[in-house]
């Protein structure tokens, strides 16, 4: 489970102080998928950056599987985002010299997970976001944008993280082919028992999540 209780960032910016994130207190259950969504500047953005650890909050706690990350030193963090965390980004930010594949166990060997068992892991992984045989081997530019996310996707899954973020995952992609990448996020989580939270702009994508917190101004509206 992810628990957020009145998280605030603050920083100055000229002679003004900033509420980016204002007191948001939220609950997402493990196996959920839950979404963000906010107009530009509402604080989407640096939300998401405090619960995967890359910015600190000025006040408040965020509990991941019941451990408080505003707590941790650097050295935990770090730990933290590579065992505990997995990121899928608008534009895939996938290495474009090494294969699917490749792609999906490079967070597993900096985890130290044995070669055997991460190819193992990866080609499981693939398989189950609709990458299978001879695509498995292709470099991200003879993959199409859905295939490349369902690749990233894949990637994120492979320490076993208890919370994903994801940051605009449709972003770059068709209707069509986004209301597909958010069916299989909602089925991973549950399959997973992962906790998936999702930032996006697309209200349609909103409809579709077990849970919806809406931004306006850095507070939670909804």
């Amino acid at each position: 489970m992810l628990k957020v209780e009145k998280l605030r960032k603050e920083f100055k910016s000229g002679d003004s102080d900033v509420k980016a994130v204002n007191g948001i207190s939220m609950h997402v259950p493990t196996g959920s998928f839950s979404v963000i969504v906010g107009k530009s500047g509402s604080g989407k953005s640096t939300l998401l950056s405090l619960l995967g650890a890359l910015d600190q909050a000025s006040s408040g706690t965020i509990e991941v599987d019941k451990q408080d990350i505003t707590k941790l030193g650097d050295s935990k963090l770090i730990k933290y985002r590579r065992e505990k965390i997995g990121f899928v980004f608008q534009n895939y930010n996938l290495v474009p010299n090494l294969t699917a594949l490749e792609n999906v166990m490079l967070p597993m060997e900096y985890a130290g997970v044995p070669a055997g068992a991460r190819k193992e892991r990866a080609e499981k992984l693939l398989a189950e976001v609709g990458i299978t045989g001879d695509k498995q081997k292709r470099k991200p530019t003879r993959l199409s944008g859905g295939e490349q996310q369902r690749v990233a996707i894949a990637r994120s899954l492979g320490n076993k993280p208890k919370l994903i973020l994801a940051d605009e995952p449709t972003g770059n992609l068709d209707s069509a082919t986004g209301k597909l990448i958010i069916d299989l996020l909602r089925q991973l989580a549950k399959d997973e028992k992962t906790t998936i939270v999702a930032v996006t702009h697309d209200e349609a994508i909103a409809k579709l999540a077990d849970k919806t917190f809406t931004l306006k101004d850095g507070k939670l509206v909804s």
